[in-house]
């Protein structure tokens, strides 16, 4: 089978680079000097500059933080960064000679600086601290930011400002902002490069490409530049010439992060992590040769505790020995947990799961190999190095020993399960099937040693299959169109306990309060007579061999050739979710553990004990409350992995305890980092979801991205590398997040926000109060025209930051506002609220403007309801208005503009396509019909936009085949791959986009989208000015169904 080796990979990394030994890479946000002779950029979480030909490169900032984004002033005097300094990105700006830095902004959004305005007075940044994203303004000498553009939707960002007219070119799409990333995406939502004159009200669009046209830069004599991917899909460096879109360079791999200098005698970016500068007159790019004092910190080991951080144990057969798994890690301890040792693997791997073998000292374990789970063995000791078993392309994992430990199950890959001899470690395929690469059920062999029980997927749902190991013959058992997972064998082999809705699809919304049930594999009554227990008191015992070696033969599994799920019946609470985790048996009591959330929602390890004649009983495992990731069984005695801590169970005093291992062991972040690379990318290519990769050389990019590898030296760049490796796909629903603790601030920040909306240009009197805000629920009422004058009963400077007086290293429990009206002073007291949770009311206030819109022009006929996703919340919200103002008006728009997706697309279609088909009433009362809610007689219209994404798409499709009436607005964005995720050795989280979803004629909507029966656009324009032409269309084309 063909590897792929990581220090092959390496060393073709090194070799690639070796010409370029010193240079800098991952150095960011280059700019200019006004008059093009210094580059200044941040690197290693400072601000740096060096000369614009090269050299040495000088620090200018070593704050407690990252500080990014550096912009010179058209002045050459002032350098505006951003810093998290104090917990969120800040702005701060410094004099370029040298001197004082001064915080300019105190909000706990993200403030990035964008430019300068030309005289050299403002900041422009963006922000989202009252939408996903806007561009505001700061003074360089301080005071409230002012924000460009209104309307909650108008997410304005790369603003560049003409020197002569004033226009603001901008971009206004996620995919120039959150996604830049994402090579390759064409859809309705591409960023064009867009204008807006704030004196004359003119507004264009300058690219109507259907691709990427984003980052527009000006320089003073008004020459406007921007990145594109028109040529050959990387970005390049493109200007406008006579009005004519121009492309300046040829790259075969994409230039970011453009500036210019104010001269207009160059441009800087980054290209391949590496600063270039274009020479404007000379048409040509090169890089910049910058050397700086690097500090490698990353191979320094690091301490780490055990405690806590247990991922996966085993106990030896012989119930002394504890083997352990700790961020990757493999450690042997005694059954106390009191004398641990790190057993030596690879360290470019990752260990996941841990075994004991028979003999009770050599451990089979799985680790990474080029990013692949694989089994190795070792002795547990410590006395032999570590053995590799496989070496496939395709995770090895969930394996399940059978009695005596001489043969093993795994699955493999998205396809496999196999039979591994424990003697030789060689496999042999078991059975191909759908398990999926993750999201698997464990295989377990039956207690006769010869069944296997697994799940696999059909039609998205798990059905439970035995597999005899010689035969190899499969038996479904259960065969329903719905999820039966989590299968365990009962220790006699006369029954399969599992975990079930019975009559909800698990997919795509997840078990819904499932419940356990008990399947017997035989129609015979295994239940004893009360007779025969009568008669066995009187019976002789049977000492004979005969006797004593059945007792020690194996149960016998014999399966029924019948629809054993007639014969299922329910086991343990009936109320909340219950998921099967163990089952053991004693003489004739079974004990089966479940994991139920029945006693006041929370989730906790219970017990239920069943024998003849006796009522079951329900016990709960005190101290086991949580998560719970494996139960252990060894001689009669329970273990269980809880929060990250092994635990001893008490099964007859119902307790856990937990065993403290405390541990400290060694780790560096270089090879982690490399390790979190190489799963990241094999996760991704057994799981994603397109088997051509949307046509792009998955190793290949392995490979390239991998040069860079030796030249990340902190956690933001691998977070820039990784996402990068994993925007080469264009794909949706991607990305891949890492935090440290190497990254934390000392400083902390919140805004105490209270909903109460300031006057751009009076940044301290009040223009109004955001609706059901606390300032809105005040018993004080806040009026338009208030002038605030004190915060906490302190003055406030009307030079200042406004914002710098509402913010606290934490939400406050209270505050006091005091108000100048007219003559007037009005003191409120709030409870200040989150600045998300204002945000979201704003959201409800643009939904609430529409309501009235729709309201007014049909004469409240028509019911209007906006969905902001399509999660359980805003399910809850239409039901809850389709039963209300739904059920009683003439006809129905459903809103899923701006919608960012989730699960629910089958309730509500389903509720859409609700019909009348009959009558009835009591006598002498009216006719009601039945279904009581049939919106599919009345004229419905669908709104979608651009940025109706996910789930939204898939209810838009949906709507579309079914009929249920008009689309209208524009072409949906192409966001639509149902995804799940994988988390690191260190919590890293990677999102793994592996569930296509299509029409039923075939075609991928992550590809086409949705396009709507009426194209009606609503431009930048028309949100600034109030208008909202799609809606006004919605509302005409359900008038017209209603006359």
């Amino acid at each position: 089978m063909k590897s792929y080796s990581i220090a092959a990979v390496l060393l073709l990394s090194l070799s690639l680079l070796q010409a370029q030994d010193n240079a800098v890479y991952f150095a960011e946000h280059p700019a200019l000097s006004p008059d093009g002779q210094t580059i200044y950029f941040s690197y290693d979480s400072d601000i740096w500059r060096v000369p614009a030909a090269g050299g040495l490169a000088a620090r200018l900032t070593a704050m407690n933080g990252q500080e990014t984004r550096p912009r010179v002033s058209p002045d050459g005097q002032w350098l505006a960064f951003s810093s998290n300094q104090f917990g969120g990105s800040d702005v701060f700006v410094m004099p370029v000679g040298g001197g004082d830095i001064q915080r300019l902004t105190w909000h706990e959004a993200a403030d990035d600086v964008e430019c300068w305005s030309w005289d050299s007075q403002r900041i422009y940044f963006t922000s989202p601290r009252y939408n996903r994203v806007s561009t505001y303004s700061v003074a360089v000498g301080g005071g409230t930011p002012e924000r460009l553009f209104g309307h909650y939707f108008n997410n304005v960002h790369n603003p560049a400002i003409h020197p002569k007219t004033g226009e603001v070119f901008f971009n206004d799409s996620w995919e120039s902002y959150n996604f830049v990333h994402r090579k390759g995406y064409k859809g309705a939502f591409n960023p064009d490069i867009k204008s807006y004159n704030p004196q004359t009200r003119e507004f264009k669009v300058l690219t109507d490409y259907i691709g990427k046209d984003f980052n527009p830069v000006t320089d003073r004599q008004g020459n406007l530049y921007f990145l594109s991917d028109e040529h050959n899909g990387e970005y390049n460096l493109y200007a406008f010439r006579q009005n004519k879109k121009t492309r300046l360079t040829n790259f075969k791999t994409s230039i970011r992060q453009l500036s210019a200098a104010a001269d207009g005698s160059s441009l800087v970016f980054q290209r391949d992590y590496q600063i270039y500068r274009y020479d404007v007159k000379a048409d040509k790019a090169a890089p910049v040769d910058i050397r700086v004092p690097r500090n490698l910190t990353l191979a320094q080991p690091q301490d780490f505790k055990t405690a806590g951080n247990i991922s996966a144990f085993d106990i030896s057969p012989d119930g002394k020995k504890m083997a352990f798994v700790s961020r990757g890690e493999l450690f042997v301890s005694d059954i106390k947990g009191k004398f641990v040792q790190q057993l030596p693997t690879r360290a470019d791997g990752r260990v996941l799961e841990t075994y004991w073998l028979k003999d009770n000292k050599t451990i089979l374990f799985n680790q990474t190999v080029n990013g692949y789970q694989n089994w190795f063995s070792i002795a547990a000791d410590g006395s032999a190095p570590e053995k590799q078993h496989t070496s496939d392309l395709r995770n090895n994992r969930q394996l399940g020993l059978n009695s005596d430990r001489t043969q093993a199950v795994y699955l493999s890959g998205r396809d496999e399960l196999r039979l591994m001899d424990l003697a030789t470690f060689q496999s042999s395929l078991l059975l191909k099937d759908e398990f999926w690469a993750f999201q698997s059920d464990s295989p377990q062999f039956g207690p006769d040693d010869k069944h296997v029980l697994v799940s696999a997927y059909r039609n998205f749902e798990r059905d439970l299959m035995v597999v005899h190991t010689e035969t190899k013959q499969v038996r479904n058992l259960t065969n329903t169109a719905v999820t039966e997972s989590g299968g365990i064998w009962s220790p006699d082999g006369k029954a399969v306990y599992f975990t079930s809705n019975r009559t909800q699809p698990g997919y795509p919304y997840g078990l819904q309060r499932p419940d356990v049930f008990k399947m017997p594999l035989s129609l015979m009554d295994e239940e004893p007579l009360r007779s025969d227990k009568f008669a066995e008191m009187f019976a002789e015992p049977d000492t004979s061999k005969a006797a004593k070696d059945k007792k020690s033969e194996k149960p016998v599994v014999a399966i029924a050739d019948a629809n054993l799920m007639e014969h299922i019946e329910a086991t343990g609470p009936v109320f909340g979710a219950q998921f099967v985790v163990h089952c053991s048996q004693k003489d004739s009591k079974t004990t089966l553990l479940l994991l139920s959330d029945h006693d006041e929602g929370r989730m906790a390890l219970w017990k239920v004990l069943t024998e003849p004649f006796e009522k079951s009983k329900t016990e709960k495992i005190a101290g086991a409350e949580g998560f719970i990731s494996s139960i252990v069984y060894v001689d009669g005695k329970y273990y269980a992995l809880i929060g990250g801590n092994v635990h001893s169970l008490d099964m007859g005093g119902n307790k856990a305890e937990k065993i403290e291992i405390n541990h400290t062991f060694r780790r560096n972040l270089r090879d982690e980092f490399q390790q979190m690379f190489y799963e990241t990318w094999a996760n991704m290519e057994e799981n994603f979801y397109s088997e051509d990769f949307h046509g792009v050389n998955w190793p290949a990019m392995r490979d390239r991205y991998a040069a860079w590898l030796p030249y990340v030296n902190t956690r933001a760049d691998l977070r820039r590398l990784t996402n990068d490796l994993l925007g080469e796909l264009n794909t949706s629903h991607f990305g891949f997040s890492s935090g440290g603790s190497e990254e934390t601030v000392f400083y902390k920040n919140r805004t105490l926000s209270t909903g109460i909306v300031f006057e751009e240009s009076k940044p301290w009197q009040v223009q109004r109060v955001v609706a059901n805000s606390v300032a809105a629920r005040s018993q004080t009422a806040i009026r338009p025209g208030d002038v605030l004058t004190q915060v906490n009963g302190r003055d406030v400077d009307a030079r200042a930051n406004r914002e710098m007086y509402f913010s606290r290293p934490s939400l406050d429990e209270e505050m006091s506002l005091t108000f100048r009206r007219g003559t007037e002073t009005v003191q409120v007291k709030l409870k200040p609220q989150s600045v998300f949770d204002v945000r979201d009311l704003m959201y409800d206030e643009w939904v609430a403007d529409c309501q009235r819109r729709v309201d007014e022009r049909s004469n409240k006929r028509i019911a209007y309801i906006h969905m902001k996703d399509m999660g359980g919340d805003e399910l809850e919200r239409f039901l809850t208005e389709m039963v209300s103002e739904g059920a009683y008006r003439d006809g129905l728009i459903l809103d899923l503009r701006w919608n960012t997706g989730g699960n629910v697309h089958d309730e509500v279609l389903r509720f859409l396509s609700q019909r009348p088909y009959l009558q009835w009433k009591y006598r002498e009362g009216q006719l009601t019909q039945q279904s009581n809610f049939g919106p599919a007689v009345k004229p419905i219209v669908l709104l979608i936009n651009e940025q109706s994404l996910s789930d939204a798409e898939m209810t838009a499709q949906g709507f579309k085949h079914l009929k249920l009436g008009k689309i209208v607005g524009t072409e949906t964005y192409r966001w639509i791959i149902f995804t799940s995720g994988k988390g690191l050795v260190d919590g890293s989280f990677y999102r793994l986009p592996s569930w296509g979803c299509y029409t039923l004629d075939g075609k991928n909507l992550e590809k086409t989208g949705v396009a709507p029966d009426i194209q009606i656009h609503n431009t930048f324009q028309d949100r600034l000015e109030g208008k909202d032409p799609q809606l006004d269309r919605a509302i005409e084309e359900v008038m017209k169904g209603m006359k």
